[in-house]
């Protein structure tokens, strides 16, 4: 079992000084060391071009474009390497897991990666330029992979496959603009519909004036609209897009359909996918697709819960109340992962000995 901790961002201000702020806790990390080394192994298979990602983030999210500035001048970078590293645009993906349940007032969401790629980070960011105020876990520093806004708009996204990518953004900058953006699921819809998309997911959305999710089936070729409670790694209307493989996905997808038809509280349902014995909950890190937090979002209350690791009880953020000034009690969040796999903001984690 190896110890893990995530650090809490909290910040009040404009895009360029989160942007700055971020960039100085992260400048003597070895979250870049260990990002600096993987593409000594690990090519990048796109290319940067500053002058159209800048025009597509003005025409979409102008206020990130100003947080990635902030983020050069603090590190002292020239801009395409931020945009390599933070960008969010033309980025290659790995393959990974991620289930995905809601019920009447939930969104809880088991986040399935490989420890050498995670941040270690929990943020809450407050705009004072533009923008809706954002609670969740940071991907790539600048990306969300699962989270909630002020207006009650919750987010997650589960991959699908890495077959034919196209331009445009990747899944965690997608959904840090669809939180920031987005005041519900018709603006999130919308926006999933016009954004360019490098790969395949499906967004699964919810918000606190529905009272079923609506999961979006993206790919860089078509988008289709369906409901539903549950959602893990294969496509249901685009089934041509799907990969071969699909029994692993589907048993999780059996496993939290047949329990939501009991319509499970948000607490149950939080142990449902937390739990190491039920089904859900993955060991997989060697293979992209460990368990590394469970989160749980409730619009209605606008609260957050996160736990790293399996078997646990959440950390719980009251973010309506931070959103009237007062601060989140906690600084860092810990928990145990059963893996021997480092993690890239904790220790060394290069890929020189491969994967594993």
């Amino acid at each position: 079992m190896k110890k893990i901790s995530t650090n809490v961002i909290q910040f009040r201000g404009t895009h360029y000084e989160f942007g700055y702020h971020q960039g100085t806790l992260v400048k003597n990390q070895i979250l870049l060391k260990n990002r600096a080394n993987q593409w000594k192994v690990r090519k990048p298979l796109f290319s940067i071009d500053i002058n159209e990602t800048k025009r597509i983030f003005q025409e979409i999210a102008p206020a990130i474009w100003e947080e990635l500035s902030g983020f050069a001048e603090a590190l002292e970078w020239p801009m395409e390497r931020v945009l390599l590293e933070f960008g969010g645009y033309r980025v290659k993906l790995n393959r990974s897991g991620c289930s995905i349940l809601t019920g009447k007032d939930y969104l809880i969401r088991n986040y399935d990666y490989h420890p050498k790629t995670y941040d270690g980070f929990y943020s809450v960011f407050q705009p004072t330029d533009s923008g809706y105020a954002v609670t969740g876990v940071t991907q790539k520093v600048t990306g969300r992979c699962d989270g909630m806004n002020e207006k009650g708009l919750a987010m997650g996204y589960t991959f699908m496959h890495r077959k034919r990518p196209g331009d445009g953004f990747v899944c965690h900058m997608i959904g840090r603009i669809i939180l920031e953006t987005c005041a519900n699921i018709d603006e999130a819809v919308l926006l999933l519909k016009n954004i360019p998309h490098r790969g395949s997911f499906s967004y699964v959305l919810f918000d606190k004036n529905h009272t079923d999710s609506t999961i979006v089936e993206a790919s860089p070729r078509n988008i289709e609209i369906r409901k539903g409670e549950a959602c893990t790694n294969h496509f249901q209307i685009m089934k041509e897009e799907n990969r071969h493989y699909l029994k692993d996905s589907k048993r999780r997808l059996e496993i939290m359909e047949s329990n939501q038809s009991s319509s499970l509280r948000g607490e149950d349902a939080f142990q449902l996918l937390n739990g190491t014995e039920n089904g859900v909950f993955s060991k997989l890190y060697g293979q992209w697709a460990g368990t590394i937090h469970t989160s749980a979002y409730f619009p209605s209350k606008l609260e957050a819960w996160l736990a790293l690791g399996g078997d646990q009880q959440p950390v719980k953020f009251d973010f309506a109340a931070w959103l009237n000034g007062e601060d989140f009690p906690v600084s860092e969040i810990t928990g145990t992962i059963d893996t021997v796999i480092p993690f890239a903001h904790m220790e060394k984690a290069d890929w020189f000995k491969g994967n594993k």
